[in-house]
């Protein structure tokens, strides 16, 4: 390998007078050639074995920083012809064909796709790509992304857009391994977490914002809901039921007369339609069961459907907190119960976490646990309905003397 050169400046540049070919670094074979009266740039390489000269321009039209870029994208340029040349020298057999990023992304989607929980997920990896990662390497061919590709999506939304730029980064990742497999890129995945940009990016849990749903406070429960039974309407009724079972919009809002036993009082769940993928055995307390029991059978499996049969916009149960001017959100609601349980009762915490469906924070515990505490539930849930039908007491004022 030759002697790299010496990266001039630019002033060292605009002071070459001698006649000649003048190596100026910083790009492989960049020269600035003087040829009295004038100077110009070329870019010297070797192609399939043959030496190629290259003129870049004038100097100084043609700046210093300007002619290092030229160089950079024309030997970017030179390899990916020669890639090219060499693909096409090979048996059919082996001749792989040039993919880009975003193909690989949408056969990787494409495949995988029916395995994923719900359409909102799918929905969720074509919009981050969409939006951050075609713009910059969607054309491109995948075996040419690279570290500088992915950092390039990457940094611009890594500390303002945490969540999303780490989602964005697994996805990119999925989609590099799933190429790699189908021998439509080499070497290491450029976008790995570990070992590799952890090292030039800041973790995750340094960055990231975590904002609380907003939540009523358990004092004002009592109140909240003697004016929410004054309302009519599905998206009304549905907010009740997740405020008594404590447990997300989307698993009411799906929620259909199958998954329901109200003879035994119970609500089963299933995996598909958890956010952890597991199914639920949800307790019903005598008001969820009066409240099910008195709501019209449509003909549609739906226990809460919209107007046309189809289920309940997420939007729909934000609108009634809206109208009611409560300055909290539906999912607030799971926060007060977690609350309430914690602050004024004493039942354990691994009951109110099962409650919300949460996965127990240790292992070990989680490997030997396998009930789900049901008829323990029970009587929390109904304590906990109960809590919810008592009015917030009246402040008792005492005149103290002087």
């Amino acid at each position: 390998m030759g002697k790299r050169a010496r990266q001039l400046s630019a002033l060292e540049v605009e002071r070459i007078e001698k006649p000649g070919l003048h190596a100026v670094g910083g790009v492989s074979g960049l020269y600035l050639q003087f040829k009295p009266p004038g100077r110009s740039w070329i870019l010297r390489m070797v192609v399939c074995g043959k030496r190629r000269d290259m003129g870049l321009g004038p100097y100084p039209d043609i700046t210093l920083t300007m002619a290092r870029g030229k160089a950079r994208a024309a030997r970017e340029k030179a390899g990916q012809d020669m890639r090219r040349e060499r693909a096409a020298s090979l048996p059919p057999a082996e001749q792989a064909p040039e993919k880009t990023f975003e193909w690989c992304a949408r056969q990787y989607m494409d495949a995988h796709g029916d395995t994923w929980k719900n359409a909102k997920h799918r929905a969720q990896w074509a919009s981050t790509l969409a939006t951050y990662a075609y713009p910059i390497v969607g054309k491109m061919p995948v075996h040419d992304v690279e570290q500088a590709q992915v950092l390039t999506v990457l940094e611009p939304i890594w500390k303002t857009k945490n969540e999303t730029a780490s989602r964005l980064r697994g996805r990119m990742e999925t989609v590099l391994d799933w190429a790699t497999v189908r021998r439509y890129r080499k070497g290491e995945n450029p976008a790995r977490w570990k070992g590799h940009l952890d090292k030039l990016l800041a973790r995750p849990s340094k960055v990231q914002k975590v904002e609380h749903h907003r939540a009523l406070s358990i004092d004002d429960m009592g109140a909240f809901m003697a004016d929410l039974r004054q309302l009519e309407g599905m998206a009304v009724r549905a907010l009740e039921l997740v405020i008594l079972t404590a447990t997300r919009s989307g698993e009411v809002r799906g929620a259909t007369w199958g998954e329901l036993d109200l003879k035994a009082a119970l609500w089963t769940v299933p995996g598909e339609r958890m956010k952890a993928g597991k199914g639920h055995r949800i307790p019903l307390s005598r008001q969820a069961v009066a409240l099910l029991k008195a709501l019209p059978r449509t003909g549609h499996d739906l226990v809460f459907s919209a107007a046309r049969g189809e289920q309940l916009s997420d939007r729909t149960l934000t609108a009634v907190m809206r109208r009611m001017e409560a300055g909290a959100v539906p999912h607030g609601f799971r926060s007060t119960f977690r609350d309430w349980a914690g602050e004024r009762t004493d039942y354990p915490r691994d009951m109110a976490e099962m409650a919300l469906a949460h996965a127990l924070e240790s292992n070990v515990e989680a490997a030997y646990r396998r009930g789900d505490a049901l008829e323990k539930r029970r009587h929390m849930m109904q304590a906990w309905a109960d809590f919810c039908d008592r009015p917030r007491a009246a402040a008792k004022v005492i005149r103290l003397r002087a």
